[in-house]
């Protein structure tokens, strides 16, 4: 079968519907909403402690938008709040040990909801399919914006 370009976007559009779904099932009994979730993985992958503007940058979001995701993340005890040394009006923001246990828990809800949808396809199909979306994600720069 031939797929045209729309095909192709319509297709990529409900795998990643189902793709979310499946996760935010499995990411419920955490009771971390969307944006929690993408705010404390992202806080989870620097190696430096991150500032709330440069997480609010790379999340697309006003940082005041931001604000209240960390209040909630900071209430449940999964990150903390600290002044930076070199620009005291910034705030860093560090994973606590909690935060880690969670961070390990939604990695985990998220690579069963991945397994589970690409459980019908081989390792070879995998292994092509994996190869034409990394060269789509290279290559274009339509709608290119801040990734989380």
């Amino acid at each position: 079968m031939e797929y045209d370009p729309v095909q192709l976007a319509d297709l990529v559009h409900g795998l990643t519907r189902r793709l979310r779904r499946a996760q935010a099932e499995r990411l419920a009994p955490l009771g971390l909403t969307p944006a929690q979730e993408r705010a404390l993985r992202m806080i989870a992958r620097s190696e430096e402690p991150l500032r709330m503007t440069e997480i609010a940058d790379r999340l697309g979001i006003v940082p005041r938008s931001l604000t209240t995701v960390i209040d909630d993340l900071e209430e449940a005890g999964l990150v903390r709040r600290e002044v930076d040394p070199r620009n005291r009006r910034a705030i860093l923001l560090h994973l606590t040990d909690r935060g880690t246990g969670v961070r390990d828990e939604l990695r985990e809800a998220r690579r069963r909801a991945a397994e589970d949808l690409f459980a019908p396809l081989g390792d070879g199909d995998r292994e092509a399919l994996g190869g034409l979306l990394a060269r789509l994600d290279e290559g274009g720069t339509y709608g290119a914006g801040p990734r989380g």
